[in-house]
């Protein structure tokens, strides 16, 4: 039985809640790691895994378990000096090896691997649970390896990580006692600036810290400094996103950067000059970046330019020091169309790789800027595919114009390839290194793109996963995933997890055995078609992206796939926002609903976890006027009695210093208030915005998700009575 308001002592609502706002029973939720707060967590979890983890679920997380720990997998790489470095976890090493080896053996079919740390002996003997969030190496002087790096662990899964000077040579952290760098978890980035000096931005060791929750400040960190000691480099007023800084150490091109990020879409960056910070002078709704002599400029919005109006989306080029010195000469490399998008680019040391969406299927242009920045496409991308283009290592003597491609599908297993690019295009050469292996019948399922009419007349479209000898009757268990928001893209992408809990399952419904069918929505807020795509469905425009995710959801009844009782939506993050406001303004179209790390309750969001950093996407829920479209699009204010609610799965992680677990709390905590008995919630006591720290915890989750939508989506689905 569920603990009640009463049993746990409800405290009144926080000083910092206005008056004006609507009431909120569940205010108290928002103590995260309360005792009182946890032992709901407890009991909610407990309800939810009676439900779900019976003999179907033992059998579905072994398999989800299977493809996470594969060792066939592919190792992917980063190449530094002469070393491939990759960090992998299997079931021997659930957090994780950093490692590396040389090329002659990465190509063969089992490389010899030098260990340089292995996490889970380092959380044993720290007693702490280190997850893995990277590494940062320092550029050598020329003809020296690579020795130094900075460690990036977090102890919970979280964004906030504990960075540690690691000696590659000798694999092992520097102590502090003799001079290395160890700062405490915090929320931040750092650079190298020299072998003895860092770049920070950290919210740690009492650094002032934005009201979004990050970093305030940079300072210039010197070996044997503690923070406290550090200069004071850069700062940014604390209502903006965040401080960052960062060091380009390339030979000839050597520069210090600082940016002032004010929200998701704009920011200021800087060079420094002797002792000054000199602007890059664009609209802040400007993407910049610099390699070597070039500055690269992607404009969010039109961007009218000595005369010369250059299209949201495209790409700029111009000589650096040109441009700080007062020409506007810009190059056009790249202007979108209405079926086509940048999405990426990479420089190797001759040649610029765009990588494109064409309607959602990769592209790929090969630019020469030694000839008039002449144009080729690459020759690597089948249809429906995502495929993508980056460097290996633009400095590498011997092959500085070597690229990777990796290309994946929906029932096409990742490819990594390796290519060298010559000035002709004649010369250009690829051949694949390694392969991902096939986790599931993938020839038994077939791979389609359709387009529904959004309330507007807009066409969204949608990939369509399913049996080849799929019978459009309305039978067929269907999952309906989507996003849209922050300009991120959802592209055709292999997933063995998926092939084996919801493609190669099956129910008979209707006297004729069903496999799952698998949907993603490409809808607005995402950024398949740039940023016009993403910009249509921002702050009081969000209701676009809600229209565009029912269209797919109405087309697909339409067409026969599916009907209400057997189709289903998940999503996570926006994502779980996009779901939560399916529940709420769309209860019509679903039978059920996986609603994971969600933003629900937006009347609050700005004050917990990060949520003041998405305001540009939201907007501002303090501003009465503002507050008028919001309230239109938040879940946790949206629930009416007397609504027939599809069945709900809300699912959070404790851990997750980002959205938080907050709000997934406050919705299914209401829901329940409400009477609405088809609702269960679980959250992952560790694991971050991620919900897992590790393969075990990621099937665990993922099962979880997709056993729940299966039987409640097959008619399986036992509803516990509340006693």
């Amino acid at each position: 039985m569920a603990l009640t308001d009463a049993d746990l002592s409800l405290p009144e609502q926080p000083a910092d809640q206005p008056a004006d706002q609507p009431s909120d029973e569940n205010i108290w939720l928002e103590d995260i790691y309360g005792d009182k707060q946890l032992d709901w967590v407890r009991t909610q979890n407990a309800r939810t895994e009676e439900l779900l983890v019976d003999a179907d679920y033992v059998g579905l997380e072994a398999k989800v378990v299977q493809v996470l720990d594969s060792t066939d997998r592919i190792p992917m790489v980063t190449k530094r000096g002469d070393w491939y470095y990759n960090f992998w976890t299997d079931q021997s090493n659930p957090r994780g090896l950093w490692r590396r080896t040389r090329w002659d053996s990465y190509t063969t079919a089992s490389p010899e691997w030098e260990v340089l740390l292995d996490l889970d002996a380092l959380a044993a003997s720290e007693e702490t649970p280190w997850v893995w969030h990277g590494a940062t190496m320092l550029r050598p002087a020329e003809g020296e390896p690579y020795s130094k790096a900075l460690v990036s662990l977090s102890p919970d899964g979280g964004d906030a990580t504990r960075v540690r000077e690691y000696d590659v040579l000798h694999r092992t952290f520097v102590d502090p006692a003799q001079g290395g760098f160890d700062l405490p978890v915090a929320k931040g980035g750092q650079s190298w600036l020299d072998a003895d000096t860092l770049l920070i931005a950290t919210t740690g060791g009492g650094s002032p810290v934005t009201t979004s929750s990050y970093p305030r400040t940079g300072v210039v960190l010197k070996r044997g400094q503690s923070l406290a000691e550090a200069e004071l480099f850069f700062d940014v007023p604390e209502h903006h996103l965040m401080a960052a800084l960062g060091h380009d150490a390339t030979p000839g091109f050597e520069r210090t950067f600082a940016v002032d990020v004010i929200d998701f879409y704009n920011q200021t960056q800087y060079l420094r000059s002797g002792s000054d910070w000199v602007a890059i002078d664009v609209p802040t709704d400007v993407n910049v970046s610099v390699h070597r002599q070039w500055l690269i400029l992607r404009p969010q919005g039109d961007w009218e330019v000595a005369g010369t109006t250059h299209t949201a989306g495209s790409l700029l080029a111009i000589e650096l020091d040109a441009f700080q010195a007062g020409s506007r000469e810009l190059t056009t490399l790249f202007t979108p169309d209405a079926a086509t998008s940048l999405q990426s680019w990479s420089w190797t040391r001759d040649y610029l790789l765009l990588n494109l969406l064409q309607d959602v299927s990769a592209k790929i242009l090969v630019l020469d800027p030694a000839d008039a920045w002449s144009s080729r496409e690459l020759d690597a991308c089948p249809p429906l595919h995502e495929v993508s283009a980056t460097a290996v290592d633009d400095e590498d003597a011997e092959a500085p114009n070597d690229f990777w491609l990796v290309a994946t599908g929906f029932t096409t297993p990742t490819a990594l390839t390796r290519g060298t690019l010559s000035a002709s295009g004649q010369g250009d050469a690829h051949a694949v290194v390694k392969s991902a292996p096939s986790f599931f019948d993938d020839d038994a399922f077939r791979v389609e793109q359709f387009f529904a009419t959004s309330d507007d007349g807009t066409r969204v479209p949608y990939f369509q996963v399913s049996a080849r000898d799929l019978v459009l009757d309305g039978n067929n268990p269907t999952l309906l995933s989507g996003y849209g928001g922050f300009e991120i893209s959802r592209t055709p992408a292999y997933s063995g997890t998926v092939g084996r809990v919801w493609l190669e399952r099956t129910a008979e419904i209707a006297s004729i055995e069903r496999h799952g069918v698998y949907v993603v929505a490409n809808i607005r807020g995402g950024g398949e078609y740039g940023p016009g795509w993403h910009r249509a469905a921002l702050r009081e425009k969000r209701h676009r992206a809600y229209e565009d995710f029912a269209a797919v959801a109405g087309d697909l009844t339409a067409r026969g796939v599916t009907t209400r009782s057997h189709l289903g939506c998940a999503g996570g993050s926006n994502g779980g926002l996009l779901v939560g406001n399916m529940l709420t303004q769309y209860p019509e179209l679903f039978g059920a609903i996986s609603c994971g790390v969600p933003l629900l309750d937006m009347r609050r969001y700005t004050k917990l976890s990060a949520g003041f950093s998405w305001i540009a996407e939201y907007g501002d829920p303090d501003s009465a006027e503002q507050w008028e479209f919001i309230k239109t699009f938040s879940p946790y204010h949206l629930l009416r009695s007397g609504v027939k609610y599809p069945d709900t799965f809300i699912w959070t992680a404790t851990s997750d210093d980002r959205v938080g677990p907050v709000q997934a709390r406050k919705m299914a905590a209401r829901m329940e208030s409400m009477g609405i008995d088809n609702v269960w919630f679980h959250e992952a006591l560790e694991g971050g915005h991620s919900g897992a720290s590790d393969n075990k915890q990621a099937a665990a989750l993922h099962t979880r998700s997709h056993h729940f939508l299966w039987r409640a989506l097959t008619g399986s689905l036992q509803i516990n009575q509340p006693e």
